[in-house]
């Protein structure tokens, strides 16, 4: 199928320096608020997050953003997935948004690592109980025989917690992605979009540049 004709013209807002506060996380929250309120934004908080796998080969998937702090960005996930493995061996990794009803992206290079038991603890304890046994469930990212093999192990955990609080599984946990680059592109017409990097430097200031888009 020859997609070349497909076209689309950008040209609901700007991206200027002078717009544009010093401090990166300052704009991230200005754009996720405008996504969350944004009727064209399903959900605000889903991400891309691209590691180097074990294999060598880089990997995307979507997850949920659960928080975002001066510090970083906060999600949740199996350590010993595919995802919690790669970064275990490698926690350089990417996350991107894209929110299309707003002609908005930000990419977000940053450095992984394991949040505070207690930050675990505490958000697993919020989760629904039916994603907390899920969790518990699935050897995720491993082979399993079938799917009634998941819904068999699932109905056997909801009989033996009916009456009791979840534990959170010792494998099961968050990781706080530390920024060193943020990178915010806003559509523009005739393909002129707007493009602005923050690059942390060694004194833990930030560089503000324009890229050509």
């Amino acid at each position: 199928m020859d997609l070349s004709d497909y076209r689309k013209t950008y040209n609901k807002q700007a991206l200027l320096e002078g717009d544009a506060p010093e401090n990166p996380m300052e704009l991230f929250q200005r754009w996720f608020y405008d996504a969350d309120e944004s009727e064209s934004v399903d959900e605000a908080n889903a991400m891309s997050v691209a590691t180097i796998g074990l294999d060598g080969f880089p990997k995307t998937r979507v997850v949920l953003l659960k928080q975002f702090t001066a510090e970083g960005f906060i999600f949740y996930t199996n350590y010993q997935s595919e995802k919690g493995r790669a970064i275990a061996a490698n926690p350089h990794l990417c996350l991107s948004f894209f929110w299309a009803g707003l002609e908005r992206q930000i990419i977000i290079k940053g450095i992984a690592e394991k949040v505070a038991e207690g930050t675990s603890d505490g958000y697993f304890a919020s989760r629904p109980v039916g994603s907390q046994l899920g969790a518990m469930v699935s050897p995720q990212s491993e082979v399993v025989p079938s799917r009634e093999y998941l819904e068999e192990k699932l109905h056997a955990l909801e009989q033996v917690y009916a009456d009791k609080e979840v534990p959170r599984p010792a494998y099961w946990g968050g990781f706080l992605v530390r920024p060193v680059s943020m990178e915010f592109w806003q559509g523009r017409p005739n393909r002129l979009h707007d493009r602005l990097r923050y690059t942390l430097t060694d004194t833990y200031d930030w560089i503000r540049e324009r890229l050509a888009p």
